[in-house]
């Protein structure tokens, strides 16, 4: 199993809408087993999935699924103390190959309690490997800090895609973050790749998105070839409970998650296990991007 964390200590990159879509692509165009896990106690994915933390009468179909038990991330990873459920009894089946382990406030008390934990920053990898075997691919959509839940998903993945705004603010945190992932590959997980940064609300018109892009180049950041911009469609369909790329398959936006997908697929060497995609047009891509990758 590929596990990709979609990281920035920054809020409002779009880290969730990154995963969520992604998730999406991989597993409906792709065929592949995909399984998201919410670590953000604010349970932005979990909810933009339709999951919600109470039982419902009935279900709405194609809306929202609700989880058959009280559990999430939060009782999986546990606190000061183990876990006393496993994760493959939390995890709730959104279709076409799709699975997510879903979080709710709860989890915030686990970042607390994990501090007392002898190997705090394996905590998630070791609960990961237990469903390791049942899915291709794993997207870890992290809280927008840098505590504990982020350290487990980037000790716990092989890759870190980082959605960022091109904006000056945005790029002073970023330098930031990038340091971060270097101690993590040096200190506890040195196979972790940085797969790049992922422009999100990205503008080619706009003079100051342009110059923060050339920036982050002249900083040596690897700069992915597709950006995602800014677009009203992407949040009516989290608000729909849908992915943008089912909400408004054909919208701009939709097309750039299936490039970024096509993209990750091609990078990290997954299979394809249905029939080829169709060549993505008219995506938004950035003006002579840096793509190495970072050891």
């Amino acid at each position: 199993m590929q596990t990709i964390a979609v990281a920035n200590h920054k809020g409002g990159t779009g880290k969730t809408a990154t995963t969520h879509n992604l998730g999406v692509v991989l597993a409906r165009e792709y065929g592949l087993r995909v399984l998201l896990v919410d670590t953000d106690p604010q349970a932005s994915l979990t909810g933009a999935c339709g999951v919600q933390d109470e039982m419902a009468p009935q279900e709405t179909p194609g809306r929202a699924r609700f989880l058959k038990q009280v559990f999430s991330l939060a009782e999986v990873l546990g606190g000061a103390k183990p876990g006393h459920v496993t994760m493959k009894d939390v995890l709730v089946d959104l279709g076409d190959h799709l699975r997510i382990c879903p979080s709710d406030a709860a989890l915030a008390s686990t970042a607390v309690g994990l501090a007392a934990r002898l190997q705090r920053e394996y905590v998630l990898k070791k609960a990961l490997a237990t469903v390791a075997p049942d899915y291709d691919v794993c997207l870890v959509d992290c809280p927008p800090d840098q505590g504990l839940l982020t350290i487990n998903a980037l000790s716990a993945a092989q890759v870190v895609i980082v959605p960022a705004q091109p904006t000056a603010q945005d790029l002073r945190g970023l330098l930031l973050f990038v340091e971060t992932i270097k101690t993590i590959q040096q200190d506890i997980n040195p196979g972790l790749v940085f797969l790049g940064i992922l422009l999100t609300f990205y503008d080619a018109r706009l003079r100051h998105h342009k110059e923060e892009v050339e920036q982050m180049e002249k900083a040596g950041l690897p700069v992915l070839p597709v950006a995602i911009g800014r677009s009203v469609r992407v949040a009516e369909a989290a608000g729909a409970c849908q992915p943008v790329f089912t909400y408004a398959r054909h919208h701009p936006e939709a097309q750039h998650y299936l490039a970024l997908a096509k993209l990750v697929a091609e990078r990290l060497a997954l299979p394809c296990k249905i029939q080829p995609l169709a060549e993505t047009e008219g995506s938004l891509t950035v003006d002579e991007p840096t793509t190495q990758l970072t050891d």
